[in-house]
């Protein structure tokens, strides 16, 4: 479900393309104080307060009135908390967190003399603005003071556009705006103060005199008082004609290489990889990650979840939405879930990205992660390390101050990492399974074929990866129906086949991960292995334990890897199971050694481990 509200103007509310009207003025307020909260609970009571100036005995009741109303036109984005409600939302879903992030990256751009850029962000801010704030919801509530503060705001990125287009020489462009905004608010001394520089540079040296008396009187008449300091030296400084007036035409840019810019002086590189045009659902695991990448201080968020789940989607599309507050560079590593690629070799990638000479390096990993460190200390970075398989291929990238922030995408757990944030990508529910296919052009087909789309979603256990094969296997034969379709992908047999197209392949995925485990741990491996012959099964430990005659702990400890890796999950009564789509890996490699089910395997040898994959390729499994 996509949902965008607007609260800067009156106020809209639209659900997957269409305008929806929420009710009444009361329930609309609910709905903005809600959005204004967004990804928080809010109390019942504060929710009362903002709704009606004195809440009546029936306010609550009333509240839960609306918020019944209000989950029919935006279903489960909003959570029943105890005594409170929850909206969820994911970034570019409100117009007002739009506003303030395109704010700050104009504010950002300003503070790195690049007032074009500063120009475009900041334009793009004040377009989000349709009217008045709030306009036509509940006022005399506690919500007055939300809508006076982005009045504020957005009169203070107006005066940051200014000052760019003065930057730019864009002195005539300005002064229709400045009046106008003056004869509304004539106390602001700061676009006074613009005005004067603006009719200055176009060399009306008596009207920039007259702007100053004007704003002098408008001080004096409403408020009793002199103009402030700046503004005073501003006159003197026209008085005097003096230089620091003048306008001077920025320096050429400097070319520099497509992945880096330059701020004062040092490489900015700018690494992330484009973000997937469809993206359905996460909304509470994107608000997360975003929510602790927004803050001031130092963060490392680990990002984890079966092959498949959607993790590097979700990772860079939050990382671009943020990148704006890591102004020093965002750099981007894949480790491709190679467990060879060692932390050394890690910091020495990073270092490189910001501009360390590769002779520079230190030898020592000591020194390389204290180079780090003081880099990191220097700068907001953001650096997003991909396929990672253990905690210390990024344990020395962990920011140690405020201002950097370091995003880890694995299918492990990380457990070791302290202090970090993580979120876990459960499989996508059905209905955004359905609504990702929508998304990506196959509506019409699943439309026409319902009980069968339910299937073909259901078939494919959840993966984000699965569904945009799918996707790309139906838009590859208009023709056929999506019955047909289902046919060869009920095959468990022929399932990871069809689930192949170009680069993208769930099996190879599994691969990469069942590849690091079993790096790690040879039991686990054969215990993956193991259930591959019965995958419907759920594996009592002691019973495999006693199987294979290795102790019960040890058996413990392999499962426990694997359920670590997203390889098998619980069951309700504490059995591990294999997930959809790994339970046909797991059955692949089990027939391709020849393994019976849960048997005795005595002989078992840590060559022989190394047997599923060396005749992979005749069923097709990746190396």
């Amino acid at each position: 479900m996509q949902v965008r509200i607007g609260l800067l103007g009156t106020m809209e509310l639209w659900v997957d393309g269409q305008q929806l009207t929420p009710g009444a003025a009361k329930r609309r307020t609910v709905l903005a104080g809600l959005a204004l909260e967004a990804n928080r609970p809010v109390s019942l009571q504060r929710l009362a307060g903002e709704v009606w100036s004195d809440p009546p005995s029936s306010a609550v009741a009333n509240l839960r009135s609306h918020a019944a109303a209000l989950r029919q036109a935006v279903g489960d984005r909003l959570f029943a908390r105890p005594q409170a409600y929850e909206l969820r939302l994911a970034p570019g879903e409100l117009d007002v967190t739009d506003f303030q992030r395109l704010a700050e990256e104009g504010r950002s751009r300003l503070s790195e003399r690049n007032p074009a850029g500063a120009i475009d962000a900041l334009t793009g801010a004040i377009d989000q603005w349709r009217g008045t704030a709030g306009d036509g919801l509940s006022r005399g509530t506690l919500l007055d003071n939300h809508w006076m503060s982005l009045e504020e705001q957005r009169l203070q990125v107006f005066e940051d556009l200014v000052d760019a287009q003065l930057a730019v020489g864009a002195h005539g462009d300005v002064l229709p705006q400045l009046r106008r905004l003056l004869s509304a608010h004539p106390l602001r001394e700061r676009s006074w103060g613009q005005l004067i520089v603006a009719l200055y540079r176009r060399g009306d040296v008596p009207a920039a005199l007259v702007a100053y008396r004007d704003a002098r009187a408008a001080l004096r008449d409403q408020l009793g008082i002199e103009p402030g300091e700046e503004l005073q030296r501003l006159h003197r400084a026209v008085l005097e004609r003096s230089p620091e007036l003048s306008y001077e035409a920025p320096a050429p840019t400097v070319t520099v290489r497509e992945d880096v810019r330059q701020r004062d002086g040092r490489e900015v590189p700018r690494e992330l990889p484009a973000a997937l045009g469809a993206f359905v659902g996460r909304t509470r695991e994107q608000a997360e990650v975003m929510a602790a990448l927004s803050g001031r201080t130092s963060v490392a968020a680990v990002v984890s979840g079966a092959a498949g789940s959607g993790k590097t989607a979700l990772t860079v599309r939050v990382a671009h939405a943020v990148a704006a507050d890591f102004p020093d560079g965002q750099v981007y590593v894949d480790l491709s879930y190679q467990p060879s690629f060692t932390g050394d070799e890690v910091l020495a990638r990073v270092l490189r990205a910001l501009g360390v000479d590769g002779a520079a390096i230190p030898q020592r990993t000591s020194e390389r992660a204290g180079r780090m460190r003081s880099l990191l200390a220097e700068r907001r970075i953001m650096i997003v390390v991909d396929g990672v398989t253990h905690a210390a291929q990024v344990r020395a990238l962990v920011p140690a101050g405020p201002g950097s922030a370091l995003i880890v995408v694995t299918q492990r757990h990380l457990r070791s990492l302290d202090g970090v944030l993580r979120v876990d990508l459960d499989p996508l529910p059905a209905e955004d399974g359905r609504a990702l296919l929508h998304t990506l052009g196959c509506e019409e087909r699943l439309a026409s074929a319902p009980v069968a789309a339910d299937e073909l979603v259901r078939l494919c256990g959840g993966s984000p990866l699965a569904l945009r094969i799918v996707a790309s296997r139906l838009a590859a034969r208009p023709t056929a129906t999506v019955a047909e379709l289902l046919v060869e992908l009920r095959d468990p047999r022929r399932r990871l086949d069809w689930l192949a197209d170009d680069d993208l392949s769930v099996r190879q995925r599994i691969d990469l991960g069942y590849a690091a485990v079993r790096a790690d741990d040879d039991l686990a491996g054969r215990l993956f292995a193991l259930l591959g012959g019965d995958p419907e099964a759920a594996v009592p430990p002691e019973d495999t334990a006693e199987r294979l005659g290795v102790p019960a702990e040890r058996v413990w400890r392999a499962l426990e890897m694997l359920l670590d890796a997203h390889l098998v999950r619980l069951d309700a009564s504490g059995g591990y199971r294999l997930p959809p789509l790994v339970r046909d890996y797991a059955a692949e490699l089990a027939e391709l050694s020849e393994m019976p089910a849960l048997h005795p395997l005595p002989t078992w040898r840590a060559e022989s481990a190394a047997d599923p994959m060396a005749v992979a390729g005749r069923r097709g499994v990746p190396r």
